[in-house]
């Protein structure tokens, strides 16, 4: 297994790093209920996806 001959710069470490960041969730609107919910995913609160239910929540 090869190992490098030097050792790598702060900044050539650091440019690797900078895509290494969280990213914070995208949120979207249901249309139901107007509760922020994770796209292209049942409603936790009401149960809706695409304007029918999936979900029963009542109980």
């Amino acid at each position: 297994m090869p190992n490098p001959k030097r050792r790598h710069s702060k900044m050539r470490k650091n440019q690797r790093r900078a895509h290494d960041h969280l990213v914070p969730y995208s949120l979207s609107e249901c249309p139901q209920c107007h509760e922020r919910k994770l796209p292209h995913q049942v409603c936790p609160r009401c149960g809706y996806y695409k304007g029918r239910e999936v979900v029963d929540t009542t109980a």
